[in-house]
């Protein structure tokens, strides 16, 4: 995948067990936050960062989804323990992850990536972090999502 490549669709649960469809939200800019895992340190980090910087992912109008290969239980109780305001998608068998290029050299994880979509369903931006200690910055995200719909 790469910029400007048409987003492949897909559907994947929620932490609550209900579906959720990338087709369904062309038509606004998506952003599709990979993370290693539920609970590890870096991505709780970087959730509870836009947890916390919320207000400034609001006003740019954008979906923002969390996605990790781990289950949806414990999805759901991830997000209830840190007050998520964003929806976590579990990718159990790792096809959103392989479709997007974001695996990890872990097997069975996904690499930190972030990829914005805009509303035309193409991908404006694609950032794989090689090591997944580091996190990118709320800033970094909020200038993808303004650039997307620029």
């Amino acid at each position: 995948m790469k910029v400007g490549d048409k987003a492949p669709d897909f559907t994947l649960k929620d932490g609550e067990g209900k579906n959720w469809k990338l087709s369904a939200h062309f038509g606004e800019v998506v952003v599709l936050l990979f993370y290693p895992g539920d609970y590890t340190p870096v991505c709780t980090k970087q959730l509870c960062s836009v947890r916390d910087n919320w207000d400034d992912y609001l006003q740019t109008g954008a979906t923002v989804i969390g996605i990790s290969t781990d289950s949806v239980e414990s999805h759901g109780k991830f997000s209830a323990k840190f007050d998520f305001p964003f929806a976590l998608l579990s990718d159990e068998k790792g096809e959103v992850v392989a479709n997007y290029g974001v695996g990890s050299w872990i097997p069975g994880r996904s690499a930190r990536a972030v990829i914005v979509i805009d509303e035309t369903g193409k991908i404006k931006y694609h950032q794989i972090q090689s090591l997944g200690i580091f996190r990118p910055s709320d800033k970094e995200v909020i200038d993808a999502i303004l650039d997307a719909k620029a």
